[in-house]
């Protein structure tokens, strides 16, 4: 099982609970060879929101066959304080997004596009990117950190996304965020 700092990673979607990154690539492979011949972008990003007494981070791995679905799954982290400092925030979301795409190894990601290879000549692609909750725009807090958080993640491997493109941070997660559940008792999904 994979673990970062000697944590089980675990994900979560609304069918699956308790999934090991094993089962979610399984998953991702089963996906894309439903239909080998899309157009396939395989997301990582995350988003945070700070509550009363923590700060809740999402981060969130999307297989989207662009115009004919998704299939997506989620994983959170609590901090146990409030995270005000908007630069210590991004940057967290950028490391748990980077940890997330680390778990795609070289034979992992070989192993996907080898899924696509064959039909590329039909029209299929596979993408592997990294969605960030930040935007260029001048009235948007976060455009000072664009530079950085996309050389963070392009030197990952990935394609960086911001805002208004980067929904797998600022909409998929998102959604799971703002949902104060792990202090009321609630599941997030």
């Amino acid at each position: 099982m994979e673990q970062v700092q000697g944590i089980p990673y675990f994900f979560q979607n609304i069918t699956e609970k308790n999934m090991t990154f094993d089962h979610v690539f399984q998953r991702i492979s089963d996906f894309i060879k439903r239909d080998p011949k899309g157009n396939f972008r395989l997301i990582v990003g995350t988003d945070s929101q700070v509550h009363k007494r923590h700060t809740l981070f999402i981060s969130a791995i999307i297989i989207q066959r662009q115009g004919k679905g998704a299939w997506l799954c989620i994983r959170k982290e609590l901090v146990p304080r409030k995270m005000l400092h908007l630069h210590e925030r991004i940057s967290r979301e950028t490391s748990l997004t980077e940890e997330l795409a680390a778990l795609f190894t070289d034979d992992h990601k070989n192993a996907l596009v080898d899924l696509v290879l064959p039909h590329v000549y039909d029209g299929a692609s596979f993408t592997l990117e990294g969605h960030i909750d930040i935007g260029s725009g001048q009235r948007n807090k976060t455009n000072v950190f664009v530079k950085e958080m996309a050389t963070r993640i392009r030197a990952m491997g990935l394609v960086p996304v911001i805002k208004p493109d980067s929904f797998g941070a600022s909409c998929v997660a998102n959604k799971y965020t703002k949902r104060n559940s792990l202090t009321e008792g609630k599941k997030i999904i």
